[in-house]
């Protein structure tokens, strides 16, 4: 899993939450892992909005910065697509477990993640696939647990495997959580195949 900060972050949020405000007004969204949230439909880094434009390049940098720690692939030969999408969950909103089938990278920035005196409102939560790890538990390993669980800030992205098994908490508060997902899909050039 991996982490990172936007610098400048409010100018960029200020323009996501009016340009994904005006998006809901003109779409209905669609119903996927979201239990009471609204969920952009197609492909949001597709707008011409220069927030999402914006965004979708700072998404690129991310997933070839972390591509290029964890591997030996050669990025300028591999074609990357992103596909991306905005949740605004209101109060008592969540999504629900579901994975990413079929993408290299998940990630998600976010946008608004409002105070709560709930500790787990908004936190989203990671299920490790690996089950024979039980015997680890006695090494205290952060690595080794069988989730893992975060409260990103407003600004931060993260990215992680899409095959990983994820939710988010529900909203606690009466502020609306806002945060674009995406998925990140390396192929070879189609010269190549």
């Amino acid at each position: 899993m991996f982490s990172f900060e936007v610098h400048g972050h409010e100018a960029i949020n200020d323009a996501l939450i009016a340009d994904g405000r005006a998006l809901r007004q003109r779409c209905d969204g669609s119903a996927k892992s979201n239990r009471g949230g609204w969920h952009s439909k197609g492909n949001l880094f597709t707008e011409k909005a220069p927030c999402f434009v914006l965004l979708s390049v700072l998404a690129e940098e991310a997933v070839k910065q972390a591509t290029a720690a964890i591997g030996k692939a050669d990025l300028d030969r591999l074609q990357l697509k992103l596909f991306g999408w905005m949740n605004i969950n209101s109060a008592g909103a969540y999504n629900a477990p579901h994975t990413h089938p079929g993408a290299h990278w998940s990630g998600v920035y976010y946008v608004s993640q409002p105070e709560a005196e709930d500790a787990d409102s908004g936190r989203i939560e990671f299920l490790d696939p690996r089950c024979d790890l039980a015997h680890w538990r006695i090494l205290d390993a952060s690595a080794f647990r069988p989730k893992k669980s975060v409260r990103p800030r407003a600004g931060e992205m993260i990215l992680f495997p899409s095959y990983l098994v994820h939710w988010v908490h529900p909203n606690a508060t009466d502020a609306e959580r806002i945060s674009i997902a995406f998925n990140a899909t390396f192929s070879e050039p189609d010269n190549a195949r």
